[in-house]
């Protein structure tokens, strides 16, 4: 691929030397044949795989010595850019000498580290990266057909980011041991949408299952309710109650100030700041089974309690009573 092909003169430069010569130079581009496979005492492996997403396509050759599930050779062929053909010669370089298990281990930024002229320069830009994102999936239908087994074996999680080939599993961990509450973190803690960016929220180069938008989103609400949770359970049992006993089953005093206990840590302070306040006015049971919790806002929002702001916090108010203490809650202004 000719340095002339390119856009302009300023991504060319955001290539590596290596990858600018595996473009140009793919030193495991071409086939190996049932005759020549048979020649080294191998077993001959082809698969095929295509990435909808930028229209490049890539052949991979294995010789597999059947004896020790090494792969003696490979080669490729690469119907696409200069980067999917650079990304193909180092997937196949990366493939030789292995056993296939160990092979399908190779990930997506195994191949692009491969390819950097230095540990901490990208190979690629990060538009283009999504053209060398199909060695994982080429390497996993070859391994598939050599093992007998379906493709899916070795996808054991739902992978977010392609390019990286990280998992929604490894995502949520890495924000909930790191306390992580934007974006760019989790970025720099997974690698997950450095490249592409596909990944990161709609509207990028193809439509995706999971953004990570939205798993930061989901995340951080799941880690909250754990985190009220485990004050709800702390303070339960600071007031001589079971931490497993069933709500319903408490005395009207004793819900008071479990609900009391929860609102005190998460609600008022946010009330208290801007200048309102709440309490809560009564218990009741109601005819459908219910738990009616009865309360009143004060201060700055005893103006809100049908709308507004009030709205927005009487809903926080009941999700956390019911996610907490029980389903059957139901908050009521008065």
């Amino acid at each position: 691929m000719a340095k002339n092909n390119l856009i302009n003169q300023n991504i060319w430069a955001e290539y590596s030397k290596k990858v600018q010569d595996a473009m140009n130079n793919p030193r495991n581009m071409g086939e190996i044949t049932e005759e020549q496979a048979g020649a080294m005492g191998c077993k001959l492996i082809i698969a095929d795989f295509g990435a909808e997403a930028c229209g490049d396509a890539v052949r991979l050759y294995w010789a597999v010595d059947e004896k020790t599930d090494i792969i003696k050779e490979a080669k490729f062929k690469s119907f696409g850019c200069g980067t999917a053909i650079a990304s193909s010669d180092y997937m196949a370089e990366l493939c030789r000498g292995k056993r296939v298990e160990d092979a399908v281990k190779i990930t997506n930024l195994d191949v692009e580290r491969a390819m950097r002229d230095n540990p901490d320069t990208p190979a690629v830009p990060p538009q283009k990266m999504h053209c060398s994102v199909m060695a994982y999936d080429v390497i996993k239908r070859a391994a598939s057909q050599y093992l007998g087994v379906d493709p899916e074996h070795f996808e054991d999680q739902i992978i977010v980011c392609e390019c990286a080939r990280i998992s929604l599993g490894t995502i949520k961990e890495v924000i909930k041991l790191n306390d992580l509450k934007t974006l760019e973190q989790i970025t720099e803690y997974t690698k997950a949408g450095a490249f592409c960016k596909s990944c990161i929220k709609p509207g990028g180069h193809e439509k995706r299952e999971y953004y990570l938008v939205d798993i930061l989103a989901e995340t951080r609400a799941e880690m909250e309710a754990e985190r009220i949770k485990a004050v709800a359970d702390a303070k339960v049992g600071a007031f001589g109650l079971e931490s497993d006993l069933a709500f319903e089953e408490l005395t009207v005093i004793k819900q008071l100030k479990a609900i009391e206990a929860l609102i005190d840590e998460n609600i008022r302070p946010m009330l208290q700041m801007d200048g309102g306040d709440m309490e809560v006015i009564d218990i009741q049971k109601a005819d459908d089974g219910k738990i009616d919790v009865y309360i009143r806002y004060m201060g700055a929002c005893s103006g809100c309690s049908h709308g507004g702001a009030g709205g927005g916090t009487l809903i926080a108010i009941e999700n956390m009573l019911t996610t907490t203490l029980s389903p059957n809650i139901r908050v009521m202004p008065v």
